[in-house]
């Protein structure tokens, strides 16, 4: 479904991804894990369009979309969950979930993909005219993945879903997230928790300094030496 073939990114002249090549398979679950600094944020951004590659290719359904730009990213199916949520403070949760589906046209299916974002959340429902600024940090995570699903994405990405959630908070994250992949969507996901992801993806790829140095089934890589010993406390 994605393909990233010796991706080179930049930021000035920092290297940020050094060649990275990596594939998720339609409706698979995804892990990208690694140390702060690693690269795994700069791939999904390069992915969305937001980060310019300086060399290799992005390939998704076969189609070569390197390069196309973030709106277009999002028409071809697309769909971010950025790290820190990055809601809109100042507008409605039913304004920021109109947000997810700006690009949409059919106005009488994004009302019925809306009152299903209430049925699965019903908190959003709830505070459906509050200012998204006001919510709970884990609420605005609901929101953000709400958000997301809006624009019926084909494959949508997580980039740090649990980051500075509460634990009971960070397990229904992550139960939502299963429940995503295990509805037909498929999910790449960026997560400090190594051992989580691990345990509920279906593939992973540890980047190093920019690089994919190690990948393989999630259960594999628990039990790889180094993964444990650098990434799950031994």
């Amino acid at each position: 479904m994605l393909e990233i073939r010796d991706m080179v990114c930049a930021y000035g002249q920092i290297s940020a991804l050094k060649g990275i090549s990596l594939s998720v398979k339609a409706g698979q679950l995804v892990a990208l894990i690694g140390a702060n600094g690693a690269g795994k944020s700069t791939t999904l951004r390069a992915i969305s369009g937001l980060v310019p590659s300086r060399s290799g290719s992005l390939h998704f359904d076969g189609e070569d979309i390197t390069g196309i730009g973030a709106q277009r990213v999002l028409t071809k199916g697309i769909a971010h969950c950025p790290e820190g949520r990055r809601v809109f403070p100042h507008m409605t949760v039913a304004e920021n979930l109109d947000m997810g589906a700006y690009l949409r046209s059919d106005t009488s299916e994004v009302a019925v993909d809306r009152d299903r974002i209430y049925g699965e959340f019903p908190r959003l429902a709830e505070r459906r005219k509050q200012a998204a600024g006001t919510l709970s940090g884990g609420e605005q995570q609901m929101l953000a993945i709400g958000r997301a699903l809006m624009s019926r994405p084909r494959l949508v990405m997580f980039d740090e879903p649990s980051l500075g959630l509460a634990p009971n908070i960070v397990e229904r994250t992550f139960a939502i997230i299963r429940a995503i992949r295990d509805a037909g969507t498929t999910v790449l996901l960026v997560e400090q928790n190594a051992f989580a992801a691990l345990e509920m993806c279906d593939h992973a790829y540890l980047l190093e300094s920019g690089r994919v140095v190690l990948s393989g089934a999630g259960a594999e890589l628990i039990e790889n030496e180094h993964v444990r010993r650098a990434y799950l406390g031994g």
